[in-house]
């Protein structure tokens, strides 16, 4: 059993750190406070599996609801090795705060299962997540828990989840998960939502600080759905893309990168090694470049108090969910970088799921015009919230951002009261 992480990168503890932050500023009475440090309710299962080769693997997953004061918990599903319980626990309140951000009614949940999703063959996969189905069936349900894919998942394992939930219920029932492909109930614009939202609330700060896209440069830690897509919709506006990494490092050009080449390379090769037109970089020397934008869309705590203090960006807009550290924020703060958090940057993804369920429960939907536009009005309204909370209160985007988030969970909390 992966064990907890007890140290600055401990992202539950950076949660609740923030949390408490941003619970002093709004003046929140202490039991509310409480109620929002904690989860509601956490799921351990084991799950043998019979392998290809006949043999009996046990894998470990986990589903927690953070809080469904607001709506259904909602959140993703991921797949790696290195997931642990206080990982998932953090990414079910960071889930709770985004749709509370953007203000779509969902509370927050995530799940995960520990295992290499790249070394299971695609039966394997099947059946890992059909008995994760399975196993978490009682927290299930349009109304009640709404997973999604996250890292390692896809669309597939999307319509494995929604076909096992379905055949239990013996029901037809695609609003039970999103980021289903199509021909299931999927939405079109959902594979490039949280890429799009990143580009969105990039262009707002761009205006907001008087930049401009063309004279600007970014570097994209990710190139996963991500990473890539946030940095295609970037060179939309044009900003030149001079760097982008995968897990195994990364391709510099300071005169900027041919996206679509970069593109075609990984989809033949899998991995950016070998790439022509471009020097290699490391994930760290990456982060660290001089350019104006940098996008870590990969996962957590890749900026700490050990190279905050290297970053020379001007803007940071946090594709990935927890990039930064709780103790990163406030060496960033001090060198005056625009932090875009996590909470409204990516949170892209989660309003269009929201667009995904609200359609499949009407089994009517939209065209892809429709919702970029009203996905679009969602990101341009929130990150004009947080920055105006910024402002009000004097702190920073982030700390705006929970303390828009939290202030609307807590109003939810408080006027359902506590049932006892």
């Amino acid at each position: 059993m992966n064990q907890p992480v007890s140290s600055e990168e401990n992202p539950f503890q950076a949660m609740q750190a923030r949390l408490d932050l941003a619970a002093a500023r709004l003046g929140l009475e202490p039991n509310v406070i409480a109620i929002l440090r904690t989860c509601e309710r956490e799921i351990t299962i084991s799950m043998p599996v019979v392998m290809d080769d006949g043999s009996v693997n046990v894998f470990e997953g986990y589903r927690v609801q953070h809080s469904t004061s607001r709506g259904p918990a909602k959140g993703g599903i991921r797949y790696a090795p290195n997931v642990n319980r206080d990982e998932v626990r953090a990414l079910a309140a960071w889930m709770t705060w985004k749709c509370a951000v953007v203000n779509v009614p969902f509370g927050g949940g995530k799940g995960g299962v520990i295992c290499d999703p790249f070394k299971l063959s695609k039966g394997e996969l099947e059946r890992v997540t059909r008995r994760y189905v399975s196993g978490i069936m009682d927290l299930l349900g349009p109304d009640r828990d709404v997973p999604a894919p996250d890292m390692g998942t896809d669309g597939q394992v999307m319509a494995w989840f929604m076909d096992t939930y379905s055949m239990h219920q013996r029901s037809y029932l695609p609003a039970v998960v999103t980021g289903k492909p199509i021909s299931l109930g999927g939405s079109l614009g959902r594979i490039e939502a949280t890429g799009r939202g990143v580009m969105l609330v990039t262009r707002e700060a761009l205006k907001h600080l008087g930049m401009k896209a063309k004279d600007c440069t970014a570097a994209v830690q990710g190139a996963g759905n991500v990473g890539m897509i946030s940095a295609l919709q970037l060179a939309t506006l044009g900003v030149k893309i001079v760097a982008i990494s995968d897990m195994h490092g990364g391709i510099h050009n300071p005169k900027g990168l041919d996206l679509e080449a970069v593109k075609a390379h990984l989809q033949k090769h899998k991995r950016l090694d070998g790439f022509e037109g471009a020097s290699k970089i490391s994930n760290g020397d990456l982060l660290e470049l001089p350019v104006d934008i940098l996008v870590p869309a990969a996962t957590e705590n890749v900026i700490t108090s050990r190279n905050a203090g290297n970053i020379k960006a001007k803007i940071i807009t946090e594709g990935a969910n927890g990039p930064c550290t709780a103790n990163a924020d406030k060496i960033l703060d001090q060198k005056g970088i625009f932090v875009i958090p996590d909470i409204l940057a990516n949170a892209g993804g989660v309003t269009v799921s929201y667009f995904e369920w609200v359609q499949d429960r009407q089994m009517f939907f939209w065209t892809q015009e429709e919702v970029e536009q009203r996905m679009e009005r969602i990101m341009v309204d929130s990150f004009a919230s947080v920055v105006d909370m910024a402002r009000r209160f004097q702190v920073s985007n982030r700390i705006a951002a929970y303390m828009l988030g939290v202030n609307r969970v807590a109003e939810t909390t408080r006027q359902r009261g506590i049932y006892a």
